[in-house]
């Protein structure tokens, strides 16, 4: 069994083809695509960060909105750019969309990719200390951010208040029980992976990671993982941990998907720069009929390492289209695999 979610980028623009022309589309949009992914049994519906792009950027008023319509459906971020963040008000914000869900978020963090603008950050009034790099500060905000979700108080009281305080030092509120539990830390490398195991964070995994020996992606991917596994289980954390990866996955079932999917397939792995000249590689998509996804997907070693699969969604092309996507997979894919 694994739980299967999708995960949007939120992209909008004044395309002829496109379903989401405005920001306002998108945000309405992922709402409306949650509360249907409910619906049809999805397990989890995720959400991009990109700052200073026609995506979805701010995600907790979106959060928030999904978790006051639904009631079962995990809802999360994949990542959250905590370069860009206050972590303490990040706290209070993360708190008040788990509460107001019922305790299903899931949140995932990281330093961040390649974005937009030249060091976007600035921007917000931040910058990394003396000696530090923007990898540096956003790796320890996020740090601060999991650190604080422990719910305790570090904050002296104003002896005159204007409310009464309880005793000793104050916590951030609201505080959410559990949510610490459930922050991922998305990770390009296996350093960084193995970084988060030791810290105590769940792994999230994409669809791209820095190229470290050359093998398939799937194959470097699954050792990342169990790199991680290996982390975790050495720094004698008490529970389970997850593990999550990315995949453009589409069953070609009918003459629309074959339209738009047929011959959009990349049956093999792509090289690339991410940054700083470091090479990157970028897994494969896959695009067939349901009997040929079901042996190509069994040969992915990473998805058998994950406990949680994040369909990509082309959300450009509106609610319904996607909810048949996704139930396509359901339904066509997921029982032959082992997922249900």
């Amino acid at each position: 069994m694994k739980k299967i979610g999708f995960l949007s980028f939120g992209h909008w623009a004044k395309h002829p083809s496109y379903q989401t022309k405005t920001a306002g589309d998108t945000l309405l949009q992922s709402i409306d695509l949650a509360v249907a992914a409910e619906e049809i049994g999805i397990d989890g519906a995720y959400f991009r960060v990109h700052h200073f792009a026609n995506q979805l950027a701010s995600p907790f008023p979106l959060l928030a909105a999904i978790g006051a319509k639904t009631s079962k459906i995990e809802i999360g971020t994949g990542v959250i750019d905590m370069r860009y963040e206050n972590p303490l008000y990040m706290v209070e914000d993360a708190g008040a969309a788990d509460l107001i869900s019922g305790g299903r978020l899931q949140l995932g963090i990281s330093r961040g990719s390649p974005e937009q603008v030249i060091e976007g950050w600035r921007h917000f009034g931040y910058q990394p200390a003396e000696g530090e790099t923007d990898t540096d500060m956003g790796r320890q905000k996020g740090l601060e951010f999991f650190e604080q979700l422990k719910g305790q108080g570090f904050a002296e009281p104003n002896p005159n208040p204007m409310f009464p305080n309880p005793p000793g030092l104050l916590r951030l509120e609201p505080h959410a029980p559990g949510l610490r539990d459930r922050i991922w830390w998305g990770s390009a490398s296996n350093a960084t992976a193995v970084w988060a195991g030791k810290t105590g964070m769940n792994l999230q995994s994409s669809t791209l990671k820095f190229d470290e020996n050359g093998k398939p992606f799937h194959v470097q991917q699954a050792e990342q993982i169990r790199l991680f596994k290996q982390a975790w289980k050495e720094a004698g954390h008490q529970r389970e941990p997850r593990v999550s990866v990315s995949r453009s996955i589409f069953a070609l079932v009918n003459d629309q998907d074959r339209y738009y999917f047929g011959q959009q397939a990349e049956k093999t792995d792509k090289l690339g720069v991410l940054e700083m000249d470091r090479r990157a590689i970028f897994g494969r998509s896959y695009a067939a009929e349901p009997d040929q996804l079901i042996e190509e997907l069994a040969k992915d070693e990473a998805i058998q390492e994950a406990d949680t699969v994040l369909l990509t969604i082309p959300n450009t092309l509106g609610v319904a289209y996607n909810v048949h996507v996704l139930s396509a997979i359901l339904e066509h894919v997921a029982p032959g695999l082992g997922w249900r």
